[in-house]
């Protein structure tokens, strides 16, 4: 159990420290001429920190992982805020994957029927199912991980499922962080600005694919009935 419980003392002590008090939407819009300059002074420290620091808050689990891939999209651009923050989501979430298995896997104990049927209710389509859970954005990313990690789902197919279904809502996010700085870019933010395709768009995007499991679950349930 000590690595699992050492990330959760981790992300509970970055929790107590109130740095993420300042990890929101207005301080981010705020702090865009700061972050900016710093980009342009130093371009790789900028990309390591930003890649490090959302590796360390997807293993730990702490909130604010939306608003710093937002960051990435809006200093870095879409295409590079998706690289680098997917390079962070796998990372992160293998890191977190990886301390779940070694802690589930302790013990001698037999867990309880209800579990048993779960894990051999995955087991019978272990793909179809992993990739089900992780398009579900409305789950946070931590919980989910932990849960697949408990199923007991293969590390390959944790890998493939946690970089096509993550990076898909992580490029959505970057294009919104870009969108947003085009916008900030403009001048003063106004309703006119903040009605332009580059923002718009990647959010009605955003919008479909986090409705989307809860539209598919009505459809089945509609055609199973």
């Amino acid at each position: 159990m000590l690595p699992l419980v050492l990330l959760i003392v981790l992300g509970i002590a970055v929790i107590a420290s109130g740095v993420l008090e300042n990890v929101d939407a207005l301080h981010l819009v705020k702090g865009e001429g700061s972050l900016l300059a710093f980009v342009d002074s130093h371009p790789i420290l900028s990309r390591l920190a930003f890649t490090v620091a959302l590796a360390v808050a997807i293993a730990t689990g702490v909130p604010g992982t939306i608003v710093l891939v937002l960051a990435g999209g809006l200093l870095f651009g879409t295409v590079e805020g998706t690289l680098f923050g997917s390079v962070a989501l796998v990372a992160g979430s293998l890191v977190l994957y990886g301390a779940g298995r070694h802690a589930f896997s302790a013990g001698t104990r037999q867990p309880p029927a209800f579990a048993e049927r779960l894990r051999d209710r995955y087991r019978r389509h272990p793909v179809r199912h992993t990739f089900a859970l992780r398009f579900v954005p409305i789950v946070p990313l931590g919980a989910m991980t932990l849960a697949l990690a408990w199923l007991g789902c293969p590390p390959l197919l944790f890998i493939a499922a946690t970089w096509l279904g993550g990076t898909v809502s992580i490029a959505v996010e970057s294009a919104i962080g870009a969108g947003l700085a085009d916008t900030l870019g403009q001048g003063p933010v106004t309703a006119s600005t903040l009605a332009n395709a580059r923002l718009l768009v990647p959010l009605a995007v955003f919008v479909v694919i986090a409705t989307l499991p809860s539209l598919v679950k009505a459809w089945q349930d509609r055609h199973r009935d």
